[in-house]
């Protein structure tokens, strides 16, 4: 075994790794908790780290915290915002399910390393005290849930906002691209009337389109900050301008706008923020896998399969048939998509259990909301670099199959009727002749007028006749 220093909790004494900053509530959860081998993650790391950076910032100006302590507590929050304390936080994610666990964690690692840049011995409590100067004015039961909102802004403003207006971009690109293809659309998996290509892709980004628009409604509610609600959400222990003053700090911080919560007893009660913005999470997943899945079954093939499309080859695709090439792009967005559908009946089951004045599953929710926003940002990004921005039409497959498709009937029957245009269908069908072939030989309408109702251009766009 390695060595070990000695620290007191209220419990009594506890063995801690002598290289570790971290004091007993934290080397008491990783004994207690050997669950996942899953921690908190950086984002949340860094979301505690910019709390007590800002807490020591307010207490500070509020005269509740000396300043030679609080600058040390500054400096040493700033080394965990900036990762190079990572090490010392190995509490797992299925913990206590207030975060308290990994709130001491923050505090004993900021306060002991602030002992370190004032002199002092590593555990010793002083100059600086976890709980009496690293928290001093907070609750875990404020803390954790800020901590959730903050990491889940700054990382969807950050990263999955960015990456769903590129890819957005991309599909729009090749919308317009694609305008002048016309096509047969599909309904049921069965052949369909005409559509161009181009609109196909252009619902493609109405789709991403729309879930920026859902991701970001959701934002407002996450923007509210519990802190200041300490304990129960009545502010007992804290300033009363606390809550307001370490939202403006947090906003200065990170760059992103946060308020001081409207009802601290919502806020810390009920985890209604996280619920919705997974719910717009999962709502863009949904989004993605339908694009995924109709581009990967477009380009399908590619002698035998739709070859409607030419997916970029990124790799090979068997082990043991050569020249095999897969939609693997496809594939993996596909399946960041089923974990963040996954992931949402997580956060809910987790919203559920706000009980009375407190929600006990808050890392839970942090874990899962937060890989949801990773999974969506890196998926999107990598679906529009690597895929969408390579694919080609194959022209030459899709006016092959244009014009033998049944589907041509339809807009004869406006001029024919229904029942007639039917049964020029189902001869189509029977015999192999194409719609065109048959509707000439029965002269169903003079040459030209034929020529004008079969332009499959025009039965793209609005209108009859």
């Amino acid at each position: 075994m390695g060595e070990h220093r000695i620290e007191k909790d209220s419990l009594g004494e506890f063995r801690v790794p002598a290289e570790m900053l971290y004091g007993a509530q934290t080397a008491r959860a990783v004994d207690n908790f050997p669950v996942s081998g899953l921690t908190i993650g950086r984002d949340m790391i860094r979301a505690l780290g910019w709390i007590k950076q800002a807490a020591a910032t307010v207490n500070e100006a509020l005269g509740l915290v000396p300043g030679e302590l609080a600058q040390a507590i500054r400096q040493a929050a700033t080394e965990v915002v900036d990762g190079k304390l990572d090490a010392h936080f190995p509490v797992d994610v299925f913990q206590t399910g207030s975060g308290t666990s990994s709130n001491m964690n923050v505090n004993e690692v900021i306060a002991n390393r602030a002992i370190q840049m004032l002199g002092g011995e590593v555990g010793s409590k002083s100059p600086v005290h976890p709980n009496d100067h690293v928290n001093f004015g907070q609750s875990s039961n404020d803390v954790f849930p800020t901590a959730i909102h903050v990491a889940a802004v700054v990382a969807i403003e950050s990263r999955l906002l960015p990456a769903l207006e590129t890819l957005r971009a991309k599909l729009d690109e090749k919308a317009q691209q694609f305008d002048g293809i016309v096509k047969i659309g599909r309904t049921h998996w069965q052949d369909a009337t005409p559509v161009r290509l181009g609109q196909e892709f252009g619902g493609y980004a109405s789709q991403v389109g729309h879930s920026i628009k859902h991701v970001r409604a959701s934002l407002a509610h996450l923007r509210e900050l519990a802190q200041g609600g300490t304990a129960v959400g009545t502010g007992i222990n804290t300033h009363p301008e606390f809550g307001a003053r370490m939202a403006a700090e947090l906003s200065k911080l990170t760059g992103h706008e946060f308020v001081e919560a409207h009802n601290h007893f919502e806020a810390q009660g009920a985890q209604d923020a996280c619920v919705q913005t997974s719910g717009a999470l999962k709502t863009t997943a949904v989004a993605l896998m339908k694009i995924a899945n109709d581009i990967r079954f477009l380009g399908s093939g590619p002698r035998l399969g739709l070859g409607e499309l030419t997916i970029p080859a990124v790799q090979p695709g068997s082990s043991i048939m050569p020249g095999k090439v897969n939609p693997v792009i496809a594939e993996s967005l596909i399946q960041a998509c089923a974990q963040v559908i996954g992931n949402d009946a997580a956060v809910t089951h987790g919203g559920i259990q706000g009980h009375f004045e407190l929600n006990t599953m808050l890392p839970l929710i942090a874990h899962n909301l937060l890989q949801s926003v990773e999974l969506l940002a890196g998926g999107s990004e990598m679906f529009a670099e690597k895929l969408v921005a390579g694919l080609e039409a194959n022209e030459q497959v899709i006016a092959a199959k244009n014009e033998g498709s049944l589907s041509l009937a339809t807009s004869l029957a406006p001029h024919i009727g229904y029942d007639k245009a039917a049964a020029i269908a189902k001869e189509s069908y029977e015999t192999g002749k194409t719609v065109r072939e048959i509707a000439t030989e029965q002269q169903v309408l003079d040459a030209e007028r034929l020529q004008e109702v079969l332009d499959l251009r025009r039965q793209t766009e609005p209108g009859v006749g």
